[in-house]
């Protein structure tokens, strides 16, 4: 057996840059410069990653009859059942009904109750286009339209015009809002991994699990091995020796950091007051219970603002997108009704607005077996600060001579994540005048220096 003394004389000979962390270990929140802001008061943002690109179409669609008529026939096979629907109680401004897939029966209720409204037909954009700009190639259009990875790495950075972005709008909120936190925890935390949205110049997400207490020990290893000793404690004793190579003394502040947050992280969950909210047996309500924890925990953690990184995915349904919507869109609304339950027991549900985004929307037309990659798409928001119970934006009508239909039931968006952002970000706690660093396109849809809100959804 390995003993301590063993340990520390072949683990210091070998060099502390020869040890092996975590990934997890290692994504630490990395924090450098002093905060160009105050805010006053808590608040998060969880940013739900759809990825794949959901057929939002079959999530919200029309109720009133004549456009309930063309959505059946532009999509054909892929139609769901008048009958089905969960209708929407209200209307719209332009008097149009709405209703949801039947798997969506939590999210009617939460809508009724005021507590989530829908962002229609949003999607990336440059600036404002229209079908025959685009016919005519005079459009400016962001690069990379339809693929994966181009459009993902846009929604999460807000920036359509380039490929190289490296910082995503979460990020650079947090290199403004927190960059150096007084527990050295990011302010951006992810349950999916390192993100570009949660990615900035000075601040990178902090990366937690949705099961036991979030953080992996170093090394998976168990905190006591079997004869006792603790690893942690081992470990630490291996970073005391001073390291005259440049690389390993970073190599051991990051390892010795990295332990830092996982016991600042562990500590904080495990004294975060329990809630009764039975979440589902799934890793997306994992997940969420997760964040809840968390959020929980917040006053220990001391801090203000926080943004969480959520991916549920498989949405990418090029077939039977009927078949997997009937059993993915049920645990998406699932999942969100526990969330909502469990902050409102934290009594934060106030402090925290969800909302969701994909990839793009889809075509509307059938591609024989499902659908293909689109544009525009919906949203949905959640919080008690969300003026809910209605739709913002613009929902398209649907028509085989739409203005919007670029080809295939492809709709141009009439909302730009500029302004869908713009407005999570300034309730979030950014200034008007900063949020041009936050949005390089913002100006572009809206103007930071109007009094009037991006898209008026927020209280």
């Amino acid at each position: 057996m390995l003993n301590r003394r063993r340990f520390l004389s072949h683990s210091c000979g070998l060099g502390v840059s020869a040890a092996t962390a975590s990934t997890t270990a290692l994504t630490l929140g990395l924090t450098r410069s002093v905060a160009a802001s105050t805010t006053d008061g808590y608040k998060a943002l969880v940013c739900i990653l759809l990825a794949g690109g959901n057929d939002s179409y079959n999530m919200l669609l029309p109720y009133d009859q004549d456009q309930y008529d063309e959505y059946a026939k532009i999509r054909s096979d892929l139609a769901l059942e008048f009958d089905s629907l969960l209708p929407l109680s209200n209307q719209t401004n332009e008097g149009r009904s709405y209703a949801l897939h039947a798997g969506f029966d939590e999210i009617r209720q939460i809508y009724e109750a005021g507590d989530l409204a829908f962002v229609a037909n949003v999607g990336t954009l440059i600036e404002p286009v229209d079908a025959e700009a685009i016919r005519a190639k005079t459009a400016k259009l962001p690069l990379g339209l339809f693929s994966h990875s181009d459009q993902i790495a846009q929604w999460q950075s807000a920036i359509s015009y380039r490929r190289s972005s490296s910082f995503g709008w979460g990020g650079r909120m947090a290199d403004l809002l927190d960059p150096n936190p007084a527990n050295g925890l990011s302010m951006n935390i992810s349950l999916a991994g390192t993100n570009l949205f949660q990615t900035g110049a000075k601040v990178n997400p902090y990366t937690i699990f949705n099961r036991g207490d979030g953080a992996n020990t170093v090394w998976l290893f168990p905190e006591l091995w079997s004869n006792g000793i603790d690893i942690h404690e081992v470990i630490r004793d291996i970073l005391g020796v001073e390291e005259k190579n440049m690389l390993r003394r970073e190599y051991s502040r990051r390892l010795e950091g990295a332990m830092d947050n996982r016991d600042t992280i562990v500590n904080a969950i495990r004294s975060a007051p329990e809630f009764e909210t039975q979440f589902s047996d799934n890793y997306f309500s994992a997940t969420l219970r997760q964040i809840a924890r968390v959020i929980g925990a917040r006053n220990v953690l001391g801090q203000g603002r926080q943004t969480f990184f959520v991916q549920y995915g498989g949405w990418d349904h090029h077939f039977n997108v009927v078949g997997y919507q009937e059993s993915m869109l049920p645990v998406l609304s699932k999942g969100l009704d526990e969330f909502r339950s469990a902050l409102q027991e934290l009594g934060e549900f106030e402090n925290v607005v969800t909302f969701t985004i994909s990839d793009f929307g889809r075509t509307l037309t059938s591609n024989g077996q499902g659908s293909d990659h689109g544009w525009g798409g919906h949203h949905m928001v959640m919080g008690s600060e969300v003026k809910g119970g209605t739709m913002y934006g613009s929902y398209p009508e649907l028509s085989d001579s739409s203005p919007l239909d670029v080809g295939r039931g492809i709709y141009i968006p009439t909302t730009s994540v500029e302004q869908y952002f713009a407005e999570l970000a300034l309730w979030f706690g950014v200034s008007p005048s900063d949020l041009d660093e936050v949005l390089p396109g913002v100006r572009n849809f809206y103007s930071p220096e109007s009094r009037v809100a991006p898209m008026g959804f927020l209280v």
